[in-house]
């Protein structure tokens, strides 16, 4: 079953002006989101934002149009590892979801046990401090070189 063409439909010439228009050199770098508003400025309108994104996807110029690099996902570096218990610790101090509660995590990577953990209403640095010394205690690494890692990749700061 078609169905009918809708009446608002762009013509040929309509989707060729577009497509002109994104590739021109006022506005070859930039994405629809920001060339709509542009030329509303202008007080000009050729189509909706969706529709520059559809005309650009099917033409095949749907992609990062900027003139800064696209980013690039990259995997942090893991510059510590464990072999043997009490060699490398991490701690991850954050909120609870949706509470203003912070939770003090240590972990030892080597055994992957929790080797420290309080929950605060606040993120301080004695805090931490004092945790980080009642770890080493309980677990006599007092003696021993020690590592303490802070995981980049986990957030810090209570969710507001």
């Amino acid at each position: 079953m078609q169905h009918p063409e809708p009446a608002n439909k762009l013509s040929a010439a309509e989707r060729a002006a577009v497509l002109s228009l994104c590739n021109s050199t006022e506005f070859s770098s930039l994405p629809p989101s920001q060339i709509v508003p542009k030329l509303a400025d202008q007080g000009r309108y050729l189509a909706s934002e969706s529709s520059f994104y559809r005309i650009l996807r099917s033409d095949g110029q749907q992609h990062h149009r900027g003139r800064a690099k696209p980013p690039v996902r990259r995997k942090p570096p893991t510059s510590y590892q464990a072999s043997a218990p009490c060699e490398v610790w991490t701690w991850m101090p954050g909120p609870v979801a949706g509470m203003f509660f912070y939770l003090y995590l240590i972990v030892d990577i080597g055994r992957r046990k929790i080797v420290g953990w309080e929950v605060h209403d606040r993120e301080s640095a004695n805090l931490a401090a004092v945790l980080i010394r009642q770890a080493v205690l309980a677990e006599g690494c007092i003696a021993r070189p020690l590592v303490l890692h802070a995981d980049p990749n986990i957030p810090t700061g209570a969710a507001r």
